[in-house]
């Protein structure tokens, strides 16, 4: 079983769904968490968690952590010597997201609400970010918070780019097109 494997069968769905969407929990489709809001369908996240390639030890940047779901797999998958910084715009699912993984026994992970721009500059430089929701363009302020050799993956439109950090100024950018995700919420304008 890969590490992956066994994040999606300790760090369950069903976990970080609101009481009303526990009977869907399983389906693999997104559902709705609330304020506007989804949670990706599995196979989404498995696919955007293959593409970052978390590693233990890693610090990674969790852009729109909603329900939490993708940081508790996220905290699962760096181990103890690593560390999650999970942002989010609306305060009610930063709590949601906390509440979440302290029951799942989650230390490795915090929650914060986002503030006027991308990331969480004070933590970074970042080994990975995930970005769980649409925007029209990678951010430079996103990139700047990557470390050298770091990777982003990033809904932007219809696709999930994966953007590898090579420099300063140069990347490397994979896409894979054919996804819908919610917008990113508004304020970063």
């Amino acid at each position: 079983m890969s590490d992956l494997d066994e994040a999606f069968k300790k760090i369950k769905r069903a976990n970080f769904v609101p009481d009303y969407a526990l009977d869907s929990a399983y389906l693999d489709v997104p559902l709705p968490i609330g304020f506007g809001q989804t949670i990706s369908q599995p196979s989404t996240v498995y696919m955007m968690l293959e593409w970052l390639e978390p590693e233990p030890g890693d610090k990674i940047l969790d852009v729109g952590s909603g329900s939490g779901w993708t940081s508790g797999l996220l905290a699962f998958l760096v181990g103890l010597k690593g560390h999650v910084f999970a942002v989010d715009r609306i305060n009610e699912l930063v709590e949601f997201g906390r509440r979440n993984c302290r029951k799942m026994g989650l230390r490795n992970v915090e929650f914060h609400l986002a503030g006027k721009d991308f990331g969480l500059k004070q933590n970074a430089p970042y080994d990975k970010i995930l970005v769980s929701a649409s925007y029209i363009d990678v951010p430079k302020v996103l990139l700047d918070q990557l470390k050298i050799g770091g990777k982003m993956v990033i809904p932007v439109r219809e696709d999930v780019l994966e953007v590898t950090k090579l420099s300063g100024q140069k990347t490397e950018i994979l896409s894979h097109p054919g996804f819908a995700f919610v917008p990113l919420v508004k304020g970063y304008d």
